[in-house]
């Protein structure tokens, strides 16, 4: 076996070379670490919309989304704790707190992490400014949609019943919000009937749960009758509050056929849920009190009207007594002299009823002698009539009686059990017969056939 030998040319040119250098993958990242720090040796702001947030011992990990037309991008973000701890009192003051869907302007370093393979942004600070302009922004322009059509105004057009006791409440079960509101309509003695439309008040599908709970609301309402629907949360970050201000929400109020109150725990911000509502209040708390101070408002004022009714009646009663006892003597006056004037009428008719019950009583009694005569002379005809009558019937029954058959040489031949023996086969060898004639009676027995078969 043979094996050819060739050589290879693979040039003069050196391995490592200064003007073209090679990389191991971890000096690659350190020199575009080194390139970033020369690039943004300062930093570097980013704006975008927070799509993920993830907590994970006391960092927090966020990607930022740029959602521009032709111009997608994502950028990784590490919000570590020491950072955090630092910006805590900023966002503390403007009540903001970081969450999913909200647009934020950040300030940090940019990191290229080579175990990853990922660059990635060290957040070091954050513009407040930049979150709250473009939260007023939206709501602003929801708010502008919301006047072209009308919608803003509609749910305060609805009439509040004076008596809300029937009501219908968008929160979350078991919060401190819902246990605020239900605690203070029991606290009221009241019989107020509550439906808990219970969902999430935040999060990324806050809006979409609160707009479903209160057109469900709005269906009962329709359907089994509520007098108001409640909307409540308990106080938390400003942005958190913007979940109030979808638009969804808004119209979903708009067109409730109730007033729709709200109660959502911001003593200095309104939402567009506010401005919709038929009424507005800072907390649960505040919602609740209004609604027991109307049923209780409602109750005085019934009470207030009862007893002035009562004064009222109290004076017609005494007035009408007087009155009554004026008319009673006038009917009485007159009363005595009706029944002395019936009594001379009666007087009179007594006297014409004597003087003709004489003549009547004569006439009754000849027209009953004429009667009697009548009478007795039709009997004996009458009499003689039935009497033939009779005699007919019974020659007719002698006739037909058993006995003057039989002694006309006919008999009755009886079975042991008293049946009529009518033919021969009514009879078998052996049975015992009795035959009734006109004399008395013969017992008798029957052979049994002893012929000889033919």
């Amino acid at each position: 076996m043979s094996q050819s030998s060739f050589d290879l040319d693979f040039g003069d040119e050196p391995v490592d070379d200064a003007a073209n250098p090679t990389f191991t993958v971890g000096e690659l990242a350190d020199e575009v670490n080194r390139a970033l720090r020369r690039s943004f040796h300062d930093g570097v702001w980013v704006r975008g919309e927070i799509h993920d947030l993830n907590e994970r011992n006391g960092h927090l990990y966020l990607t930022l989304a740029d959602d521009s037309p032709g111009r997608r991008a994502v950028l990784r973000v590490q919000f570590f704790s020491n950072a955090r701890a630092r910006l805590r009192p900023l966002l503390t003051q403007h009540r903001l707190r970081l969450a999913v869907g909200m647009k934020v302007r950040v300030y940090g370093h940019l990191d290229f992490y080579g175990p990853g393979g990922s660059l990635g942004l060290k957040m070091t600070d954050l513009d407040p400014r930049f979150t709250l302009g473009d939260l007023a922004q939206q709501r602003d322009q929801v708010l502008r949609r919301l006047v072209a059509d009308g919608a803003l105004d509609a749910n305060r057009r609805r009439g509040l019943s004076p008596v809300p006791l029937r009501v219908g409440v968008v929160s979350s079960a078991g919060t401190a919000a819902w246990h605020d509101f239900h605690d203070e309509l029991v606290r009221s003695g009241l019989g107020f009937q509550v439906v808990l439309a219970a969902t999430a008040v935040q999060g990324p599908t806050a809006a979409r749960q609160v707009t479903r709970a209160i057109v469900a609301l709005s269906h009962h309402a329709t359907t089994r009758g509520l007098d108001a629907i409640v909307v409540i949360r308990g106080g938390g970050a400003r942005n958190e509050l913007a979940v109030f201000d979808t638009e969804s929400i808004a119209r979903a109020i708009a067109a409730a056929p109730v007033p729709v109150l709200t109660g959502l725990g911001h003593e200095v911000d309104r939402s567009v849920a506010d401005d919709c509502a038929h009424t507005s209040y800072k907390t649960p708390t505040a919602c609740a009190v209004a609604l027991v101070q109307a049923v209780s408002s409602y109750l005085t004022t019934a009470e207030q009207c009862f007893a002035t009714i009562t004064q009222v009646a109290d004076r017609g009663l005494i007035a009408a007594a007087g009155q009554v006892s004026g008319s009673a003597r006038r009917i009485g006056a007159r009363t005595h002299a009706a029944v002395e004037r019936a009594d001379e009428r009666l007087s009179v008719r007594v006297e014409r009823l004597g003087a003709r019950t004489g003549a009547v009583l004569d006439d009754a009694e000849r027209r009953l002698t004429l009667f009697g005569q009548r009478l007795a002379g039709r009997v004996p005809g009458h009499l003689a009539g039935e009497e033939r009558r009779v005699a007919a019937l019974e020659s007719r029954v002698r006739v037909l009686d058993p006995a003057h058959l039989l002694a006309r040489g006919w008999s009755i031949t009886r079975r042991a059990d008293g049946t009529v023996v009518r033919a021969p086969g009514d009879v078998a060898g052996g049975d015992i017969l009795s035959t009734q004639l006109s004399g008395g009676s013969v017992t008798s027995r029957v052979e049994p056939d002893r012929s000889p078969p033919p």
